[in-house]
């Protein structure tokens, strides 16, 4: 156990396993992680059509979280899709509560790649309070619109990362398509271009983004490295053939 670094994705299952956990852990793994899981949800959905979902009640929720860290030494999770912002603030306090110094990486999925509406309503003090608490949160162009829809997209940018660190992903862009960008330490913002002309969609590709970045920061790389070597490693992912379904290989010195 001693020379195994160990990381954490707490999202949904997804029976295809493009997306949600058992994607979270293709991804970890192929960063020579050991990967944990948490399950906040039971979705009914293959990587085309989205039927239902069935949520994880918050007290299993966190039952399963107290357990790991009983054996586990864990500094950094990733967070997909749960319930409610007020069961996100409660894993969250729970995760610090156990590990003061923990990386919280916040993909907030609020609707699936099919459609599904993940969040009816929102409460905004609240999500403030978990954003203050997170290390990383990764929207893409549409969720970030979401968050605040009092805001524009220049205001939400500034008001988010006051509080934590953004990888704003590019993917859904109209203007520059994979043009992602990176806000940090308050004030300082970098761009990563897209290293390929040509993507397949995957499903579940937001979720992969975020576990390895995620990965990246388990491993100890420098925060805009990790960012860049995600971004790498999501376009492989994405090109790895051209079905919807992506693998788990990563070469790390391709560019």
């Amino acid at each position: 156990m001693k020379n195994r670094t160990y990381i954490l994705s707490i999202a949904g299952f997804d029976p295809s396993s493009g997306a949600g956990i058992t994607s979270d852990i293709k991804t970890f793994e192929a960063h020579n992680l050991y990967g944990l899981s948490v399950c906040t949800a039971v979705t009914v959905q293959n990587d085309i059509s989205f039927k239902n979902c069935v949520w994880i009640d918050e007290t299993t929720i966190i039952s399963q979280i107290e357990i790991l860290f009983e054996r586990f030494p864990i500094s950094v999770v990733k967070i997909g899709i749960i319930e409610s912002w007020k069961t996100l603030s409660v894993v969250v306090n729970k995760l610090q509560e156990l590990n003061s110094a923990i990386k919280i990486i916040l993909d907030p999925i609020l609707t699936s790649s099919t459609g599904f509406d993940f969040h009816s309503t929102s409460d905004f003090k609240i999500l403030t309070s978990v954003l203050e608490n997170c290390y990383f949160i990764t929207p893409n162009y549409n969720e970030i619109k979401d968050l605040f829809p009092d805001k524009d997209m220049e205001q939400t940018i500034a008001f988010i990362s006051e509080k934590t660190n953004i990888y704003l992903k590019g993917g859904h862009r109209n203007d520059t398509k994979g043009l992602d960008e990176i806000y940090h330490s308050g004030i300082v913002q970098i761009n990563i271009q897209p290293g390929v002309d040509k993507i397949f969609e995957k499903h579940g590709s937001g979720c992969v983004l975020s576990s390895a970045l995620a990965s990246n920061l388990a491993n100890n790389i420098a925060l805009e490295d990790a960012c860049r070597n995600a971004k790498i490693y999501t376009e492989q992912f994405l090109n790895s053939n051209n079905s919807l379904l992506g693998n788990h290989i990563y070469k790390a010195n391709d560019k």
